[in-house]
């Protein structure tokens, strides 16, 4: 039977249009867990999935769903209802993707280091009947921790501990509901275009935004994103460095097992050392990070023992490029580098394989960063002009695909404000498209730095800091400035041994031809990393805090 679609879950997307997707091949018109079974089908002794605990096949991963899915229905789960997720990359996080899909539920995947109250947010604002948590993960008792919030969460009938160590009062163990008999079970049937997965995502809210998508919007639009980065005949076998529970991470299950037919290798926390061992002992075909897990790793690879091979591609999400990165990652590590442009609100656009913009072969002196053609299978790419905007100005990318989510969850103010007549999405973000077609990305609205009533865009800047010679990684924050407003701050990580100055790096952008109105005013050196966010994206409103406090404006001198 066909599970209702509850109405918080209302489509944006005009039904005759997610029906011509489907019926033009973009999306396969199956739930997730029917596409995940016909993978077991065909190949059940084929590794589904590469943890700390080892391997586990597609016969082994189903077995465990079904378990799963058993458990959760005993414990009042029922087909339509919202099931939290807050694991590790882990084994058991896979399987509680595919035992929601399979009872025809929605899963609310966020990744660990949340905090309660955040979770607890996004648990109430979704109306979530359960919550599957770590009884401890890098000691913080997640399950723990929500069953003692429980009270705020009217809606929650069971919080789920999932771990070793003894189960936290008020939880029921995870152990007991994976060793349920699932031999009388019948997987619903849920209509392909109703609710399957609430991506998380950061945004600009005081609360983190809830983005419903649905099986075909995540099997089909979702999945044609990876296809072109895929070799014929060879099985994807996906090293996830960033969180399954993030947005990026949900080409995990549903696109890299259900559509692909691939192997997920995962590390339940990042590092550098941790990731390049993993590449050398799992041969993946493709690593999927952010830029800075990259940087992170190329300064290990002199003391590597190995060099890594057999790479088809490392994908890249979360932030721009640079092209010095590209081209040291492609160099080191043999293989195509792809930038992904992309977000939980409903887009995604990359290069593909060949698609690659290594400024030693093609040098590029457009605005932003270019990140390939739209791909009608994915999502159909527009430029809206902006309030005031000239021709031939950037304007904000809007997006409307296969790929487009259905609303956003709980905040009904956010589809006003982002969504359009038709079911477009509006992203933000700042580009443009080339007379080819190609998209340019700039930058982003909120990002905007206003100094003295001049926009400065902090993604342009930081494009032509990249190629600084003693610059390995940059972001630019603005800072409050009792005079201008805001004045733009570079937050530098200097390459090993380098230690550039403010002059230094204004003189490299002066030969850069960058008007001098959008230099940076103020360096902030990071001896470490850049920090990220749980959800793997580099933190620029961790950096503002910090700059706003090593600069406070009381101090910010006119220039």
């Amino acid at each position: 039977m066909t599970a209702p679609l509850p109405s918080r879950f209302h489509d944006l997307v005009p039904a005759t249009l997610r029906r011509a997707w489907a019926t033009e091949g973009h999306c396969p018109d199956l739930d997730l867990y029917a596409l995940f079974r016909a993978r077991r089908i065909a190949d059940p002794h084929a590794t589904a999935v590469i943890d700390a605990g080892g391997e586990v096949s597609y016969a082994e991963l189903d077995h465990r769903a079904r378990c799963l899915a058993t458990g959760l229905a005993e414990a009042g789960v029922c087909p339509g209802d919202v099931v939290g997720v807050q694991l590790p990359n882990t084994q058991e996080a896979v399987a509680a993707d595919l035992a929601v899909a399979a009872l025809g539920a929605v899963v609310l995947p966020f990744p660990v280091g949340r905090g309660g109250r955040e979770a607890v947010s996004l648990l109430g604002r979704s109306g979530a009947r359960a919550v599957i948590a770590a009884s401890a993960h890098r000691g913080v008792e997640h399950a723990r921790e929500l069953a003692g919030l429980s009270g705020e969460l009217p809606a929650l009938r069971a919080v789920i501990a999932a771990g070793p160590g003894p189960v936290p009062d008020g939880c029921l163990p995870l152990a007991d509901l994976l060793r349920t008999d699932a031999t009388a079970f019948t997987p619903a049937r849920p209509d392909p275009d109703t609710a399957a997965r609430i991506l998380v995502s950061s945004g600009s809210e005081a609360e983190p935004k809830m983005v419903a998508y649905s099986h075909n919007a995540l099997a089909g639009g979702r999945g044609n994103t990876l296809a072109p980065l895929l070799r014929d005949g060879i099985r994807p076998r996906c090293l996830f460095l960033v969180p399954l529970a993030s947005a990026f991470g949900s080409s995990g299950t549903a696109v890299t097992l259900a559509r692909h037919g691939g192997s997920l290798v995962l590390l339940d926390r990042f590092t550098p050392d941790a990731a390049l061992e993993a590449i050398l002992a799992h041969r993946p075909t493709h690593v999927l990070g952010v830029p800075t897990m990259v940087r992170m790793m190329l300064d290990r690879l002199p003391d590597a023992r190995e060099t890594p091979a057999g790479l088809t591609a490392l994908i890249l999400g979360g932030s721009a490029l640079d092209a010095a990165t590209h081209d040291e990652a492609r160099r080191a590590f043999g293989c195509a580098v792809v930038n992904l442009y992309g977000s939980a609100d409903g887009v995604n656009c990359h290069g593909g394989l060949t698609g690659q913009s290594a400024a030693d072969d093609h040098p590029d002196s457009g605005p932003g960063i270019k990140v390939g053609r739209p791909v009608p299978g994915v999502c159909e790419i527009r430029i809206a002009p902006l309030p005031g905007g000239a021709a031939g100005e950037p304007g904000e990318i809007v997006a409307r695909g296969p790929m487009t989510p259905l609303c956003y969850v709980g905040a009904p103010e956010l589809n006003m404000r982002y969504r359009t007549a038709g079911g477009w999405v509006r992203t933000g973000d700042l580009g443009m498209l080339d007379a080819d077609g190609a998209l340019r990305v700039v930058g982003r609205l909120k990002d905007i730095v206003i100094r003295g009533g001049a926009n400065i865009s902090p993604a342009e800047v930081e494009g032509e800091l990249s190629s600084h010679p003693d610059i390995r990684e940059v972001m630019c924050v603005g800072v409050p400035d009792p005079l201008m407003g805001e004045r733009l701050a570079a937050c530098v990580v200097p390459r090993a041994g380098r230690k550039p100055g403010l002059e230094s790096l204004c003189g490299h952008l002066d030969t850069r031809g960058l008007e001098r109105r959008k230099h940076p005013e103020r360096l902030l050196l990071v001896t470490d990393e850049l920090p990220l966010t749980p959800a793997g994206k580099p933190d620029r409103a961790a950096l503002r805090e910090r700059a706003a406090a090593e600069f406070p404006s009381d101090h910010a001198q006119a220039v």
